[in-house]
């Protein structure tokens, strides 16, 4: 289980949105949303760059703090 933080999530709709993006990402499953930690978590079932998790983060307005 891999674990990102990420900054501005305020709500259900923020954590939704998160789950949803994260899931799109070949590769990723399992996905976990803490608001109140500001971090995602999710297992790997193949090889996802952090790049990759941040592009798709940033394109629903968020941001992956390293």
């Amino acid at each position: 289980m891999a674990t990102i933080k990420i900054t501005g999530m305020r709500c259900g709709h923020c954590s939704g949105a998160v789950t949803k993006a994260l899931e799109e990402i070949d590769g990723i499953s399992d996905v976990s949303v803490d608001l109140e930690k500001g971090q995602a978590s999710y297992s790997e079932t193949g090889t996802v760059s952090l790049a990759t998790i941040k592009d798709a983060i940033s394109k629903i307005g968020f941001e992956v703090v390293e």
